[in-house]
This record gives structure tokens, sequence and C-alpha cells, in this order.
């Protein structure tokens, strides 16, 4: 395994910057144990306003930029010329991308859904029955892999396994719910798309990553190996991964819903039994307190090292309950707290905690990259709601003090205010080191919609 390896990032060309409209949010108010976070009015309606500008960023139109899908493409905005799956369904929780716009995209990822049968590709590539695809390009080709624009037999395998990504499959689902709880209207689930209707499709899509019969996590095996989340698409891991069992647990609730949206109710208690029995195992699959205190193992195989992120998700999910998500809060907030942060930097966070890389010069076990930078330690701010919303119990000062510190980043960097400013960026290191990729949509959707969702009790 090389200590570098290329990641779906790499890849990209410049876009230019164009600024948009704004639109007012509510004053969100969260209630504490020990008094009251309020994040303020003119804060919020700041961040609304720049995700805004950001969508239309991101957003191709039918022949912008080569553009030949027939619709408009919400992209991830930053250097990224194609419809990722992960990115878009990231980015539905804000409200701010209309049922209108989300619905010709969904047709179109089902459209590129590989069909009954395993492809095997030249390039060492192997496509599963019903695989969603990673990203589309301008053209409308279907792209199931990282690092590539190629829909053709050229792309796949190495450096990222032969399978493509798990989270993909998820991400589908993901948007599908969203349309639906933003129209309240399940009918589009039966439209024929090629040869299914795109609840089967949906179906499919679930069933097609591979899981343990035992626990219901996702997982990656050497044979087969694959990407189990898309912003870890450069770390090599086996075993059972804790972020995309995650998403596997979240997508199998919704699909349960989306079953009794459908009268379908054999179906919903199947998707609420795979749901409860990750939810039932996976403390014990991924916690391990005397190795790593309160944080999640990123995989049980290859890369046992602290995963930031699905902590952080877990909790925001509900997966971590009672002593265990304290223990999760309490480690989080010393991390926080400890000398020199070792998790966030400007309300951004990394992968993995600094005083955690596998070695002092080497994040990950496998894979990744040069450290302290991208995926192994480099600051993303994609997470940074689900750490505000972690912390604002437990130590709802320091959720304040995260806040204050984001919100500042992106004032002082507003892509809007002219050519020397480019926030939100994707990620970046200590003094804005190796930063890279501006005008980053889930840098702020993702948070904003997690700090909208925030409510009493949650």
């Amino acid at each position: 395994m090389t200590s570098r390896l290329f990641s779906r990032r790499s890849f990209l060309k410049r876009s230019g910057l164009t600024a948009a409209a704004t639109a007012v949010g509510p004053l969100i108010t969260i209630a504490q144990s020990s008094g009251e976070f309020q994040i303020d009015q003119q804060s919020l309606t700041f961040l609304r306003e720049l995700t805004m500008a950001t969508i239309e960023s991101a957003r191709f139109l039918p022949g912008h930029r080569q553009n030949a899908t027939g619709i408009a493409l919400i992209t991830p905005g930053g250097n990224y010329p194609a419809l990722w799956v992960r990115d878009f369904a990231m980015s539905l929780d804000c409200g701010l991308i209309k049922p209108a716009e989300i619905l010709p995209q969904l047709r179109l990822i089902a459209k590129c859904q590989n069909g009954a049968q395993e492809r095997q590709l030249s390039s060492g590539g192997i496509i599963p029955p019903f695989a969603i695809v990673d990203h589309v390009n301008l053209a409308g080709g279907a792209v199931f892999y990282p690092g590539t624009y190629s829909s053709g037999e050229d792309q796949g395998a190495p450096p990222w396994g032969p399978l493509p990504p798990i989270d993909d499959h998820f991400y589908f689902i993901h948007i599908a719910y969203a349309l639906w709880r933003d129209t309240g209207d399940a009918s589009f689930l039966d439209e024929a798309i090629g040869d299914y209707r795109l609840f089967e499709r949906l179906e499919r899509a679930f069933r097609s990553p591979s899981s343990d019969p035992v626990t219901g996590a996702a997982m990656s095996s050497k044979a087969r190996r694959t990407v189990g989340f898309g912003f870890q698409d450069s770390v090599y891991l086996l075993g059972s991964m804790s972020f995309a069992t995650l998403l596997r647990y979240r997508g199998a609730r919704q699909l349960a819903i989306l079953c009794k949206a459908k009268g379908k109710s054999r179906a919903e208690s199947t998707y609420t039994q795979v749901a409860e029995k990750i939810a039932g195992n996976f403390e014990r699959v991924f916690c391990s307190p005397g190795k790593l205190d309160g944080w999640l193992q990123a995989a049980t195989e290859v890369g046992q090292q602290a995963d930031i992120w699905a902590t952080l998700f877990a909790l925001d999910l509900g997966v971590l309950r009672g002593a265990s998500a304290n223990r999760a809060r309490t480690t989080i907030a010393a991390a926080v707290k400890s000398p020199g942060n070792t998790v966030e930097y400007q309300g951004a966070v990394r992968h993995v905690p600094s005083d955690r890389y596998f070695r002092p010069n080497q994040c990950w076990e496998a894979g990744g990259g040069t450290v302290n930078t991208y995926q192994s330690g480099a600051f993303w701010h994609t997470p940074t709601g689900w750490l505000i919303e972690a912390l604002r119990k437990f130590d709802p000062d320091l959720s304040r003090e995260v806040w204050n510190r984001y919100i500042r980043h992106l004032r002082d960097g507003d892509f809007r205010k002219g050519k020397d400013c480019h926030a939100p960026w994707e990620c970046f290191g200590l003094e804005m080191a190796n930063a890279q990729n501006p005008v980053y949509l889930t840098s702020v959707s993702l948070p904003l919609a997690v700090v909208q969702g925030m409510r009493l009790g949650k």
C-alpha cells in the first residue's frame, strides 16, 4: 500500500465563482441544561444567505460548461463539474433546494444505476448488480468510482478497490426520502425508470452493498474492497466500517418510512428490523473505550483509528446512547479544549484527532496522504454542525465558541466579497495552508441543516 493515494479531489479543474441572492431565516434557540445557547439571528441569516449563494454557484444549467444532461445539476461546488450523489444528498436537509430541482436529479441518478447483472470492467473494477453511481458527468455518463470523469471501461479499481463506494447507495435513498418529506407525496416512487419502478430501485440499491448478517454493519473485504464513505476515499479500510454503517442504519429507517407511506407494512417491518439490528450491535462493534476513549473506530480490521466524523454523526443520529454517548461527548469536549486543539480549527473538523494518528508522521494505518493535509488531518466544515450539536447540551459555552469561530471564518473569507476571498473552502490546514476547492457547498449546507434542526429535547 503506498503512502499517497489519488483521491476524488485530485483531478479537478478550476471553475468560476458566482454570487447569488439571499434568504432570511428564523431565530434558532437551543435550550440547555445549564442555560441557553442562542444562535443570533444575524449569524444564522448570514449562513443561510451564504448557502444560497453557494448553491447558485454550484448550479449548472443545461448547456453551461457542456452540461448535456438536459436538466440543471447542483454540483458539489468548488471545482467539481459533475453531479455527485453524496454531496447533493448531504445538501438537501438545509431546505434551500426545492423539490422541482430534486426530482430531475433523482431520476438521472436512477437512470445511471447498474442493472441486474454484475459488470466486470477492463480496469479490474467490478460493478455489482443495482450499484449506484458515485457521480454523473456532464455528458450524462455513469461514473461509479472516484478519481475520474470517465464512464467507460477504464474507470475504477486501484487505488480505490474493485467495487464502487458504499455510501452512494444510501444517499440515493436519502434523496428520495428528502423529496417525499418535502412534498408529502409518495407518488413519484411508482414512476417507472427503465425496467424498474423507482421504489424498486431504492430497495435494490439498499441490498447491493455487502453487510454483516449478524450485526448489519456495512463491510469491505480484501477481495472485494470498497470505499465506505466518499470523504474517506483516499483511505484504505477493511472490515466493518462505522460511517457507512451509520448511513445503512439511516437508509433502513428511511425506507421503513417510505414503505409506510406506500402502505407496505411487511416491508416496513423488515427495514425497521434491519435498523434495530444495526443499532443494537453498533456500540459492541465500533466502540473501544479502553483504546479510543469515546471515539468510534473507523473500521474493525484495517483502519482502527479514531473516527471523529463517525462519532459526531452517530450522536446526531442517536445511535450512541447512555454511557456511550456521554463518554463520546466527554472525549470530544476534552479534545477541543486540549492544548493545540487536536480536532477543530476555525470551526472545521479533522477526520482523526492529531494525537491519535497511526504514527506521528502517518495519520491512517493505510492510504490517506501527507500528514495534516486533506483526509489525513486537514480541517473540514462539512461536519461542523454535528460538532456544535454534540457539545450544545454537554458544554454550551464550548459549542458557542465553535459556532463563533465557524461564522467568523466564513465572514472573513466570504467569496462574495471579491477575488481574494473564497470561503467556504472544502478543507484547509493550519494558517490556511493547502486550502483547496473554494465555494464548496456541503461546508455550509450541512452545518446549516443541522443547526436549523436543533430543537429542545433532540
